[in-house]
């Protein structure tokens, strides 16, 4: 593709900094896949990354998407919209370090644009906190969603290093 794309890193260290988005709607949930469901992570990863070039994962075959959402380390909640799937994350526990890595967060776009990125990404961070880790940490780039970077600021995340790769 050849395209300059910025990639920024970004973390908190403590629910002290966190600012929630205060969405207020009994339409909307939280949870966590228990158990585990591979399809699901495929369908999301593959849904919302179509429009943010997310590619890495699409010649996964079904043994490492099983071996993936199998993995301890790794977390999977939904975002559900009356009972119907709206959005996802995915948490990394990186025990040794003491940290949670948010590795994947999106909207289906029939969601998009209205206020639930940062409905999402307050439930990503809390549910992060719940470990007790030294920080949470996460990156996002310009092929993501225009308001991603914003968003993770708004929530109290900050920018710890920026990069400009060749895409």
């Amino acid at each position: 593709m050849n395209k300059k794309v910025e990639r920024n890193y970004l973390e908190i260290t403590s629910l002290k900094d966190f600012r929630d988005s205060f969405y207020n709607s009994d339409e909307y949930a939280v949870e966590i896949v228990n158990p585990v469901d591979f399809q699901l992570n495929k369908f999301f990863y593959k849904n919302i990354g179509k429009n943010h070039n997310w590619v890495d994962r699409l010649v996964w075959t079904e043994k490492q998407w099983i071996e993936y959402v199998s993995n301890t380390k790794v977390e999977t909640y939904v975002l559900k919209a009356k009972g119907e799937f709206a959005g996802y994350f995915e948490l990394i526990l990186h025990f040794e370090a003491n940290e949670v890595e948010i590795a994947y967060l999106g909207l289906l776009a029939e969601y998009q644009n209205k206020k639930l990125g940062s409905f999402i990404l307050s439930a990503a961070i809390k549910n992060s906190f719940l470990k007790k880790p030294k920080r949470v940490w996460v990156h996002t780039c310009s092929l993501d969603h225009k308001n991603a970077l914003n968003n993770y600021i708004s929530r109290g995340m900050k920018v710890f290093k920026t990069e400009t790769i060749l895409y």
